[in-house]
């Protein structure tokens, strides 16, 4: 069983928190106090929607909160007018989700565009040929001097047999 969490560990990290205000509200100024009241109302905004997303989900006997136990929550909760957004956000991390598992291929990760890997590709295929040639090219001429050397061998071995062999007269 979960152990309990301490209240103050149950927030948003104000590191975030100020981050999204900067960014929500970039010329305006948010005192102290402000920021605090901000970040205990989104905790506290949190904690109720997923309290009742966690009921929805235990009504339908399921194990695992999902995004339409969420959207239900928000309407039970009496926040019908941000279903829209919220469905928009989640067609949004659907589409992200599905672009970082199409980017997982390693040819993808290289971020080298795939014209120039099929350049390099076709530069290694015609050094290997030209790698292949010449290694056929050595083997080729080692064989035509050994073909002449034995054959050199054999005249040579065979000129002297001739010559005490070969007296007719």
């Amino acid at each position: 069983m979960a152990e309990a969490v301490p209240e103050e560990e149950l927030t948003i990290p104000r590191a975030a928190m100020n981050k999204m205000i900067k960014e929500i509200v970039p010329s305006v100024r948010v005192a102290n106090e402000a920021r605090e009241l901000i970040l205990n109302c989104c905790s506290e905004f949190i904690h109720l929607l997923a309290s009742e997303a966690n009921e929805i989900c235990t009504q339908q006997q399921k194990k695992t909160i999902n995004a339409e136990h969420i959207l239900g929550a928000l309407d039970r909760l009496g926040f019908n007018d941000y279903r829209t957004d919220a469905e928009a956000v989640l067609k949004d991390c659907k589409a992200v989700a599905a672009k970082r598992r199409r980017q997982s291929t390693r040819l993808e990760n290289l971020g080298i565009p795939e014209e120039e890997l099929l350049r390099q590709q076709q530069e290694l295929f015609a050094k290997a040929r030209e790698e292949q040639a010449a290694a056929e090219q050595q083997q080729w001429l080692q064989l035509q001097a050994e073909a002449q050397m034995s054959l050199q061998q054999q005249q040579h071995g065979e000129a002297p047999s001739n010559s005490e062999d070969g007296e007719y007269s």
